[in-house]
């Protein structure tokens, strides 16, 4: 897996100061996307292990909310696997001190929970280690810049509540 950015004070992918992991590779090519050099699979620099502890270390100050997975297509089978690692070691070193959104052009429900081009074999492992889901492609012509957290009206914020998402308003 490939990622453009690591960007270590976000505020703008998620509440609260955030560290985002913009990965590389995304199929949706939306018109208009904010980041479509990410599209490509090998754009920026290869993700490594030291990019997991750089991220994990990024992630220590206390005013530091938590990490969100955005790119690119975090849900691309090729990089599922490698997020599902990194999301494991959040957790392992974190526990819920710190939360995980992601972002994706999928649709939950048709995309990632049945069957589609974008489930693989960690695709519920990773899931479950989400917290919150920012799911649909971004249209332009539901765009609007008056939404917390998302880019066009279709896209919905989904918090885990008792193990599933649920759609909230922010």
């Amino acid at each position: 897996m490939y990622y453009g950015a690591i960007k270590p004070c976000d505020i703008a992918n998620g509440e609260g100061v955030r560290v985002s992991l913009f990965v590389s590779g995304c199929r949706h090519a939306c018109k208009n996307c904010f980041n479509p050099e990410t599209w490509c699979f090998e754009y920026g620099t290869p993700y490594t292990e030291e990019t997991t502890a750089h991220i994990l270390e990024l992630l220590k100050p206390v005013y530091v909310k938590g990490l969100t997975l955005i790119g690119g297509e975090p849900m691309e089978p090729e990089n599922q696997a490698v997020l599902l690692k990194l999301v494991q070691a959040v957790r392992h070193t974190f526990g819920t001190k710190k939360d995980v959104w992601c972002y994706t052009g999928c649709v939950l429900e048709s995309e990632l929970l049945s069957e589609s081009s974008y489930r693989c074999d960690v695709t519920d492992a990773l899931l479950s280690e989400i917290d919150v889901l920012v799911d649909g492609p971004f249209i332009e012509e539901e765009k609007s810049l008056q939404l917390a957290f998302r880019g066009s009206m279709n896209q919905r914020i989904l918090r885990k509540q008792n193990g599933r998402f649920v759609v909230s308003e922010t």
